[in-house]
């Protein structure tokens, strides 16, 4: 594992999102890349025992672990669009070593997590190892996180948070079979107060509705189908 480095900014926060439960966090830090206006691509992490894929987004390669800096909000973003299936812990070292080297404030980890039921709006839940931020997210998202297994690399670096650094989590009920863009909208809107960004979350949830009414239809469809072929069969019986 290598980090690679043009700028090293110093008193940072770092967001990071490793695909998950409904690919929330992936979905949710892409955005935050198309969004914010003064992002630019300082870096990478190197990591050779994982997958040879790459994304391709509007016509330019993307980074299968890149590290984007926004000066207007001092923040740096991981974005991961590869699977890091038995490097977790790698990986959840090379984020800690790049907080060390940037001197970061804080580490936020944005996730899904699954729930029985989820209403119009998904909740947000929380989780730091600081108690300070435990505070300030109590006044912002839903609820903390009681009960739960968070696995990957958040639960690492939840583990890793007694390292001076703190760790945060904030969490969004997802459905874990599709692409939630739901719930990543729910992730910026916490991030909107909890670190004071601008970012319009609307354009996913317009996404979101679209995709929604799309399966709808595709439902719809299947069950007319199936109805269909029902009956065939009943007349060939």
């Amino acid at each position: 594992m290598k980090i690679e480095l043009t700028k090293k900014p110093k008193n940072v926060t770092i967001i990071e999102g490793f695909p998950g439960y409904g690919l929330v966090s992936t979905i949710a830090t892409e955005f935050l890349l198309d969004h914010i206006d003064d992002i630019e691509k300082i870096g990478r992490i190197w990591l050779p025992e994982a997958p040879a894929m790459i994304a391709v987004h509007k016509g330019k390669v993307v980074e299968p672990f890149g590290i984007f800096y926004s000066k207007k909000y001092n923040l740096v973003i991981i974005h991961v669009v590869t699977t890091v299936f038995g490097f977790e812990w790698e990986m959840a070292e090379a984020v800690m070593e790049l907080a060390k080297q940037l001197n970061a404030k804080e580490i936020i980890s944005v996730e899904g997590i699954s729930s029985a039921e989820i209403g119009e709006k998904p909740r947000a839940f929380y989780f730091s190892t600081n108690a300070t931020r435990l505070k300030k997210l109590k006044q912002i998202a839903d609820a903390q996180l009681q009960e739960g297994i968070i696995v990957g690399v958040t639960g690492i670096m939840m583990l890793m948070g007694e390292r001076k650094i703190p760790v945060t989590a904030i969490f969004a009920e997802a459905h874990s079979e599709l692409p939630d863009s739901k719930a990543a909208a729910r992730i910026i809107e916490v991030l909107n107060e909890y670190i004071g960004l601008d970012v319009d979350p609307k354009p996913l949830l317009k996404q979101a509705e679209m995709f929604e009414k799309k399966l709808q239809q595709l439902l719809t469809r299947t069950r007319k189908m199936m109805e269909e072929q029902k009956k065939k069969l009943s007349y060939v019986g």
